[in-house]
């Protein structure tokens, strides 16, 4: 029976003074990624604005002092706003740079397989019934003939770019696309 009011009585304490250091350090940290962002991805956070100006000052401040006191303002500020829609919102940019980076990762795969495998070139066709054959192929020849060459690789830039046109970033377009 001790042992529950032990228990008890430890949930009911505050936080320790450690704890609550750990916490501030947090919300300066996210205070941190939020000066980092420009002006139009810091409006879509709807945040208070004296968190705004605040960001907007120390976006401003270059020596290392200033900028470290308003960066404690903000972490002091940030104890009012609810951190959870933030940080979300900070997960969904980034996932959107997960999903261009996987998008940026196939095209330069289908640029290798062309490159590389000749048979590469009727997948493509067949997975992207739009896509200009003849001008990849064209690209194609001449990106090894440039690196023969030792020429600058403008075809090798060029079929980034058409693959960049015929297979789209956006997951759900491509599997529209495929069925």
């Amino acid at each position: 029976m001790q042992k529950k009011t032990e228990n008890n009585s430890e949930q009911n304490l505050p936080p320790s003074k450690t704890r609550r250091k750990q916490e501030m350090h947090a919300l300066q940290d996210i205070g941190e990624k939020l000066v980092q962002l420009d002006f139009k991805r810091i409006s879509e956070l709807g945040l208070p604005e004296t968190l705004t100006v605040a960001i907007r000052e120390a976006k401003k401040m270059h020596k290392h002092e200033a900028r470290r006191r308003q960066m404690q303002y903000i972490g002091k500020l940030m104890r009012d706003v609810d951190v959870a829609p933030i940080l979300e919102k900070f997960d969904s940019w980034s996932g959107v740079t997960l999903q261009h980076t996987a998008w940026l990762h196939l095209l330069e795969r289908w640029r290798v397989r062309l490159l590389a495998d000749e048979q590469a070139l009727a997948e493509l066709g067949q997975k992207y019934p739009a896509a200009d054959l003849q001008h990849l192929r064209v690209l194609t020849r001449n990106a090894h003939k440039e690196k023969l060459a030792n020429k600058p690789p403008r075809s090798f830039r060029a079929i980034f770019h058409e693959l960049q046109a015929i297979i789209p970033e956006n997951p759900e377009t491509s599997r529209s696309n495929n069925e």
